[in-house]
């Protein structure tokens, strides 16, 4: 049967995640399956109402702002839900695709399982235990070359950025970069000003 699962796609930045969605759709597009594609207001990388691959794929996208608003958006005739970027979603995406898939809906999405500082990201740890099946992909570390890339590295004006700056920070190649976990790196301006401190009291 079509319907009743969920395929989630996660991994690092510039893994493929969205080029792996649009290449699903678009088979399922070929087969003559009706799909609606979702993609949160939040990502405003792109201006208009589509989502985009890196390497240039895109296809027209329905962008809301609450993930309730999905339900309604979703038609009786439409047999597969594509959904980008779930980390952006407040935290009842879950009952949302919980809900489609009740419905015997195929429900196919994307999402950063770790943010720039290394936690879960969002509902994705939820969402992960709610899919059918998780592929999880891998990047090239773009400090070392390694093909196991799994972290995204967070930039600052070319410089890793500290562990104390907002969570979500909407950017492209020059913000983020994926990075294996040898090269990773997470400042701490707090802790070292801390540290600091410390030993200049200790030398007086």
């Amino acid at each position: 049967m079509q319907g009743y699962c969920f395929e989630l796609i996660t991994g690092p930045m510039s893994c493929g995640k969205t080029e792996e969605l649009l290449r699903r759709i678009r088979r399922s597009i070929i087969a003559k399956k009706k799909v609606k594609v979702i993609s949160p207001c939040i990502d405003t990388r792109e201006q208009g109402d589509y989502i985009k691959s890196r390497n240039g794929l895109w296809l027209d996208a329905v962008k809301v702002k609450h993930s309730i608003q999905i339900l309604s958006l979703v038609k009786e005739e439409d047999e597969i839900v594509a959904i980008d970027e779930l980390q952006f979603f407040d935290s009842n995406i879950v009952k949302v695709i919980a809900k489609l898939m009740e419905q015997g809906k195929k429900v196919i999405g994307t999402g950063l399982d770790l943010d720039f500082k290394g936690d879960t990201f969002g509902s994705m740890p939820e969402l992960m235990c709610l899919a059918t099946t998780v592929d999880k992909l891998h990047a090239v570390c773009m400090k070392c070359g390694s093909d196991h890339a799994t972290r995204t590295q967070r930039l600052i004006d070319g410089k890793p950025a500290d562990k104390n700056s907002p969570l979500i920070m909407i950017g492209g190649d020059e913000t983020y970069e994926a990075r294996c976990v040898k090269c990773w790196e997470l400042p701490d301006a707090k802790e070292d000003a801390k540290k600091s401190n410390v030993l200049k009291f200790a030398l007086k």
